[in-house]
């Protein structure tokens, strides 16, 4: 067996054809491959540290010690998310045929088209990835998302999703807390799934963009007619949720009055439609969450004390990405995976440079901003690698034409002196000069390295130091 590193595994036991077939994907499609010489040693090899990259196998249907077909078997039994496309010499239809109803994904016989088996190897990875994938999402169907689709295994965020277990055991009121971009929706997705109530309805609503005078209408109701523009009759969104689960985002941004009435329906548990005659009971457990401090809008005057306690029995707080850096590398990989499946486009890679960038970046937009920079970089990568310039020309897309700079506002002069009057050392001289340029080129790390004429992983070992350096201070 050949230990070379890569995700496509070869299983063929004629040497010569694992060459040829190593130049073919090499050339075509831009991946390496690791290679086996008969089943068994492709069974081990999955079983091993490298066998977690694979994402597709070529199957020689003859070799010896464990033939194609068994190990076929054994590989959809085990390994369901990896495609097989089968080879064989044999040109018997029968052989195709069992290939296939084994859950082979194509079947070619020798000697192969190049081309030919190139199409089919892009086709079989599109639908590995997409196997994967919905096997990942299958639980999201009649909102049955659970805590074990949530990306990551930083301490705070597993602390989170402990508490959020025991709060799906229950019924209680939780407050989901976070910067914006941190996943609160999902969170709160996850302990509805997890909960008596995951068979029915989810409901979210984001208080934040109902306009003031729909708010009564949109959450409780109205009757036909009960105002202008009402031509037909709403349940509101409490009653859609009825025996599930209704999710407030951004519930600080309800206006006052709003809060006197969504604290009588979580009182009462009863509704009023706009234009009812009579109030309604309802049956939902409230799960809300916000990226305010709510007891300093509490003792601001901006948010009801009652309401507060009232929403807050159980409250859960999600850390920021600045927080989780660790998790980076997971999230990027999983939103790789999810938009080569939206994006219809070959399963990519990423390249060690852009995980160093995405995890020296502070993501004030958190996990939401990662995404979507990830997206966005997918759209203008080509080959099989995500590259730190597919990043720097999707923001360069996504931003406004950068402006001239106005007089006077060059870059200052380094001075070679310090305080006392001696040479600065040459670290420190270069400490300024990378500073000067980050802070000139508006913490694009890719151009100011550039500028002067550092290779970015250098930049980013000597960055990393300055800030480690900095936080012992």
């Amino acid at each position: 067996m050949m230990d070379v590193e890569g995700s496509i595994l070869i299983v063929e036991d004629d040497v010569v054809a694992q060459k040829l077939l190593q130049g073919l994907l090499r050339r075509k499609l831009g991946y390496n491959a690791l290679t086996a010489d008969d089943g068994r040693d492709a069974l081990n090899l999955l079983r091993a540290d490298q066998g977690e990259s694979i994402r597709l196998i070529i199957l020689d249907l003859e070799m010896p010690v464990m033939g194609g077909m068994e190990t076929l078997d054994i590989v959809r039994r085990q390994y369901p998310h990896i495609p097989v496309v089968m080879l064989t010499g044999s040109h018997d239809v029968g052989d195709a045929v069992e290939a296939l109803k084994h859950g082979a994904v194509d079947f070619l016989t020798k000697p192969y088209d190049g081309e030919r088996l190139v199409v089919s190897l892009k086709n079989a990875m599109k639908i590995g990835i997409l196997t994967k994938e919905v096997s990942r999402l299958k639980g999201r169907r009649g909102d049955g998302f659970s805590f074990d689709d949530l990306v990551g295994s930083h301490s705070g965020l597993l602390q989170s999703v402990q508490v959020g277990r025991k709060a799906a055991g229950s019924d209680i009121p939780v407050l989901i807390t976070g910067k914006t971009g941190t996943g609160k929706e999902i969170f709160a997705r996850a302990v509805h799934g997890e909960s008596a109530r995951a068979k029915k309805p989810f409901v979210a609503v984001n208080c934040g963009a109902i306009p003031a005078q729909l708010i009564e209408s949109t959450l409780f109701g109205h009757e036909k007619g009960a105002f202008t523009g009402a031509i037909d009759k709403a349940i509101g969104k409490f009653r859609e949720a009825e025996g599930g689960t209704i999710f407030l985002d951004e519930v600080g941004e309800l206006p006052l009055d709003a809060q006197v009435k969504l604290l009588r329906v979580l009182q009462q548990k009863e509704v009023e439609p706009v234009g009812g005659a009579k109030s309604l009971p309802v049956n939902v457990r409230v799960l809300s969450a916000t990226n305010r401090d709510l007891a300093k809008e509490v003792r601001e005057g901006r948010f009801r004390e009652d309401l507060y306690f009232r929403l807050n029995v159980l409250h859960i707080d999600l850390p920021s990405l600045k927080k989780r850096k660790q998790d980076i590398p997971l999230l990027a990989h999983a939103f790789v995976e999810r938009f080569c499946v939206d994006h219809n486009v070959m399963p990519k890679d990423i390249s060690k440079e852009v995980y160093e960038m995405l995890e020296h970046y502070d993501w004030p937009g958190n996990v939401r901003e990662l995404e979507n920079a990830i997206n966005r970089a997918m759209v203008v990568a080509e080959g099989s690698v995500l590259k730190v310039d597919d990043f720097v020309m999707a923001t360069a897309a996504a931003a406004p034409a950068e402006q001239p700079p106005r007089a006077g506002m060059g870059v200052q002069m380094l001075s070679l002196m310090n305080e006392d009057s001696g040479f600065k050392s040459v670290e420190q001289i270069e400490h300024e000069v990378m500073m000067r340029a980050l802070e000139h080129y508006q913490g694009n790390i890719t151009r100011a390295a550039k500028e002067i004429g550092m290779a970015k992983s250098t930049f980013y070992k000597k960055l990393d130091k300055i800030n480690n350096l900095a936080s012992k201070e």
